[in-house]
């Protein structure tokens, strides 16, 4: 079902004659902006109103086939299998292709506005959010249509249109190593000029926290590990144990209301960036409706939360915080980072809009971001002090469970070596869930990984990652970053297999986009069985991993 979008710049369809009828028009019919509160009102625009996570999700390895007896919605067929997605709900390319391209015409016209009112330091921290938000859009965009950075390569991948003035079109895609440095262009201009003066509410903006997390962790996605690390201390500051989430009071709320709610508050030092998107993500997690493909107890038990680490395991003994706060059922297990918000536009049937929050930058993955920058220059001492910090907020002091106990471990270098030494490479097609592993083998792209000591550092820390970012898409883009094959499992049929730098890691554009003239990404189209029914219901889920 689509969702009401109610923006005005939502007349920028893409079912037009050309590439330049979309990409280069007025982003709304409002008064001409010549003043700088206008501009900064128009910013408001230049925030994507659609997200890409849940269709990145959908097709990273959190995820499986629970079989076709379970329910599930057509475009999840499509983004599990790899294949061009021919739905156009809010979560599909259409609209998220559409919305990100709007934003960059917000950001374009603020800009060219900028220019008649002066300088000032007002007006040039409203000049840096216009660049950080055509960045993050354009950026966010090429995470999930195209490939990820590599320099032997970049000149040879395709990139995506970047109109970078109001009203001039762009109709060629370009490289990838050009993109990239436009989008480094945007950040690098845009640090200078930060100035939070004209943020009403911050974190729906880019403030400067927000900013520079944003620059750590584009740097480290472009092999600039220095940068990575310089700007996510900027963002992090003297105290980075004083601005991670503390999961401790989470263990005592009420359930997934109260911790959803709790999750994306802007009181939370955590949250550095907030972005509202019509999704259905929210639902689909909770909703037995998408229950067919799902992050399931198999994946949780032996990938993700419950396996044994030197924090423990399974829901029993295990000081893993996230290892207790999970809901669902033993074919879709969550925990309640995004809830959905329900905006009825039709009071009379009771439709409307669904809404995410959706939490896109955060001080716990900005802090991984400069622990994967140390660990792959080579700097394991400072690498672990951001491990432990990372540790030591989302785990507990010690839990017992019957008679065993387990502790929040002090994570030193042989800690590191042992654990990752002990755990086997997950089976790429695993015959049985014991195949499972927290482990995949590396195929770096673009980049080397040493064997031992910096490759165990690398997949503790990939494993933070998933564990930090689940739900949220970006597991996907750390799949591709470092050639992690893996396969999906299909139901009555072989399992599918995702490999080192498939081009399938970039989706394919939408229809629309090619037909209007835009080349589309080498891809190998495939058969998809869609279906479609409603469902809910969930429960706290616990596992004990003997």
């Amino acid at each position: 079902m689509k969702q009401y979008i109610g923006f005005s710049i939502m007349a920028l369809t893409l079912g037009l004659a050309s590439c330049s009828d979309y990409l280069d028009k007025m982003p709304d019919d409002r008064a001409t902006v010549d003043t700088p509160e206008k501009a900064s009102q128009l910013l408001v625009d230049a925030y994507p109103a659609q997200s890409v996570g849940y269709m990145m999700e959908m097709a990273s390895d959190n995820v499986l086939d629970n079989g076709a007896q379970y329910t599930n919605r057509p475009n999840q067929d499509y983004m599990y299998r790899w294949q061009p997605i021919e739905t156009t709900g809010n979560d599909d390319p259409y609209y998220i292709w559409n919305t990100h391209y709007s934003a960059i015409a917000a950001a374009n016209q603020v800009l060219a506005s900028l220019d008649k009112l002066g300088s000032s330091s007002y007006v040039n921290g409203i000049k840096a959010e216009a660049l950080l938000c055509r960045a993050w859009a354009i950026f966010r965009l090429s995470n999930a249509f195209c490939m990820a950075y590599d320099p032997t390569k970049a000149s040879q991948y395709l990139g995506l249109p970047f109109p970078k003035e109001a009203g001039v079109s762009v109709d060629e895609r370009g490289t990838l190593a050009k993109l990239y440095a436009d989008i480094n262009d945007d950040i690098e201009e845009a640090l200078p000029l930060l100035d939070d003066n004209h943020l009403k509410v911050p974190k729906y903006h880019f403030n400067t926290k927000a900013a520079y997390a944003f620059a750590a962790r584009f740097n480290l996605y472009y092999h600039n590990y220095d940068r990575a690390i310089r700007y996510a201390t900027l963002a992090l500051g003297n105290d980075p144990a004083g601005v991670l989430r503390q999961i401790a009071p989470y263990m005592n709320l009420a359930g997934v209301s109260d911790i959803g709610n709790a999750y994306i508050r802007t009181s939370e030092k955590s949250n550095l960036l907030l972005i509202p998107a019509f999704s259905l993500s929210g639902r689909a997690w909770r909703s037995s409706s998408y229950e067919r493909y799902s992050t399931a107890q198999a994946i949780v038990s032996r990938e993700l939360f419950w396996p044994a680490m030197p924090w423990g395991s399974g829901s029993g003994a295990n000081t893993l915080y996230y290892s207790h706060l999970l809901y669902g059922t033993n074919q879709r297990i969550y925990f309640p980072k995004m809830i959905e918000f329900f905006e009825v536009t039709d009071k009379i049937n009771q439709t409307g809009s669904t809404h995410i929050v959706d939490v896109v930058l955060t001080t716990d993955e900005t802090l991984l971001v400069r622990a994967e920058a140390y660990a792959l220059k080579g700097d394991y001492a400072n690498a672990l002090v951001d491990i432990n910090l990372w540790t030591a907020s989302h785990c507990e002091a010690s839990r017992t469970y019957n008679t065993t106990t387990a502790y929040r471990p002090v994570w030193t270098e042989e800690l590191v070596n042992t654990t990752m030494e002990n755990i086997v490479y997950s089976d790429l097609v695993p015959e049985s869930n014991l195949g499972r592993s927290i482990k995949k083998e590396l195929h770096p792209q673009g980049f080397t990984v040493a064997s031992g000591t910096q490759e165990n550092f690398i997949q503790l820390i990939l494993h933070l990652r998933r564990l930090e970012t689940w739900q949220q898409g970006l597991r996907f883009q750390d799949i591709k970053r470092y050639g992690i094959s893996f396969s999906h499992n299909i139901d009555g049929a072989s399992a599918i297999i995702f490999k080192a730098g498939d081009l399938r890691g970039a989706f394919q554009l939408p229809e629309d986009a090619i037909s209007a003239g835009l080349e589309p990404n080498p891809y190998d189209a495939g058969v998809t069985v869609p279906s479609d029914t409603e469902g809910d219901g969930d429960s706290k889920v616990s596992y004990i991993l003997e």
